[in-house]
């Protein structure tokens, strides 16, 4: 007789087959999900990205230490990017658009004391509805913005998509962008803006030698600006890149910002296709990870010591109140919250994302650099509307990495102090809480604080 084979007992029902194989594919996706670092990003197709580091950093630097760990493991508004040569392709035609600024703002020209003006509540707010192409608006440079003949003729002829950051007060690390596409660095502009003690810390530990004249470390293109002739708050001062880029760069047609506490980990033209071209928006920027309500933030600049004065903060609430400043509802939809997180902002450059940009440094310069604090004030005010795109905080957590600052002790916040200058400011306390005056009612914002928590004016 013939051998006879016999199938395992454990293959013999079909049950059993499909229970396994259901077993095996359910953990294997619960391991590809645990182990993915990019939950809330998709791509529809590879490309090539540049593999080799784009600056060899001494070992003494640290520019990848102290990264702040995120807490959320799921995604419930997910970003897919299209394949990165059409994406590339089609920014290069949008950018070659001769039509692009059929509609361009007139900037207010002149000397003044100060970079912006230092205009009044009611002058500022004049400008806040712009339909009168013939009107100036101010926007910052009534003194001149110092930095080289060659670095500014350098900003001029960027043309497409350039990626702004600053470091002053030696207040942060410079570090390269991550997932660049072999072709982003030949058609993406990326710029740092930097002080003489930021300078004085990059020849320190040898990221650039001394006699250059023209700074370059890695992807960036290092600009040294001269502060003395700008503001005693370094941080005010790094406000001019962050919101006047499209002046500093009027030949741009899109901007990414982001912090010196970021590192990019996505393709600079894949964000702005995703989160701007494609939502038809004017600027993409991420909700705050805990607040809604401009006055939450405005406590807790106050309770944390982020701005030294508090009774500053106060009159800059009392203000936006006074003008017509609400709380977050829902009739302020499609705008999901009133408290963005600004360490990253993606522009398309034209007259609305620009006009907004002038009014907020403008509002910035009359308080203080706390650039949350007057961004819902100026956006649910001005006229045109800004399109604004507020991504969740899960994406933005996939975008960039946040490292902590390179503070030390007796080195000052955004007070205005810096290394080897004014020592740290006092906190000047608020005369007088913001719902009750002298212990009776009522201050200017006792409706938004009413209205805030669910209380009726009466």
């Amino acid at each position: 007789m013939g051998k006879v084979t016999s199938t395992p007992l454990l293959f013999q029902s079909k049950l059993v087959c499909f229970s396994l194989l259901y077993l095996f594919t359910s953990l294997f996706l619960a391991l590809y999900t645990s182990l993915s670092q990019t939950k809330c990003l998709f791509r529809s197709s590879p490309f090539d990205p540049i593999q080799s580091p784009l600056f060899s950093y001494p070992p003494n630097y640290g520019e990848h230490k102290y990264a702040i760990p995120t807490q959320r493991k799921s995604c419930s508004s997910p970003v897919y990017f299209s394949d990165y040569w059409k994406v590339l392709k089609e920014i290069q035609n949008l950018c070659k658009n001769s039509s692009w600024n059929s509609s361009v703002l007139r900037y207010m020209q002149g000397k003044s004391e100060t970079f912006g003006g230092s205009f009044s509540t009611q002058n500022r707010i004049s400008y806040f509805v712009h339909y009168n192409e013939s009107t100036e608006i101010p926007c910052g440079f009534l003194k001149k913005f110092p930095v080289s003949d060659s670095d500014r003729t350098a900003m001029e002829e960027c043309r497409g998509l350039v990626v702004v950051s600053a470091i002053f007060n030696d207040h942060d690390k410079i570090r390269q962008p991550k997932g660049i596409g072999s072709k982003t660095l030949e058609n993406v502009c990326f710029f740092m803006f930097i002080d003489e003690i930021t300078l004085k810390g990059f020849y320190q530990h040898h990221l650039i030698p001394e006699k250059s004249e023209n700074y370059k470390i890695g992807a960036w293109r290092v600009v040294k600006v001269l502060s003395k002739g700008l503001y005693k708050n370094p941080a005010m001062n790094g406000v001019i890149p962050k919101y006047l880029v499209h002046r500093l760069f009027p030949n741009a047609k899109f901007s990414i910002w982001v912090d010196a506490k970021m590192q990019l980990m996505v393709d600079p033209l894949l964000l702005i296709h995703t989160l701007v071209v494609n939502e038809k928006a004017d600027m993409a920027i991420s909700k705050h990870p805990y607040y809604v309500h401009t006055m939450e933030e405005a406590m807790e600049t106050a309770r944390w010591k982020k701005w030294w004065d508090v009774d500053g903060l106060k009159r800059q609430m009392e203000t936006y109140c006074e003008n017509g400043l609400l709380p977050w509802t829902p009739d302020k939809l499609p705008y999901p919250s009133d408290v963005p997180d600004s360490a990253l902002i993606l522009r398309k450059h034209g007259l609305r994302s620009n006009l907004f940009s002038c009014l907020l440094f403008n509002e910035m310069e009359a308080f203080n650099p706390r650039d949350q604090l007057a961004f819902a004030y100026v956006r649910d005010l001005m006229s045109p509307r800004l399109k604004l795109n507020m991504f969740s905080v899960e994406v933005f957590e996939q975008i960039a990495v946040e490292y902590r600052h390179n503070l030390k002790p007796g080195v000052g916040t955004s007070g205005g102090e810096s290394k080897g200058g004014p020592k740290t400011k006092k906190t000047k306390r608020a005369g007088n809480d913001l719902l009750y005056v002298n212990g009776s009612c009522c201050s200017k914002c006792q409706r938004y604080l009413l209205e805030m928590w669910g209380e009726s004016p009466g």
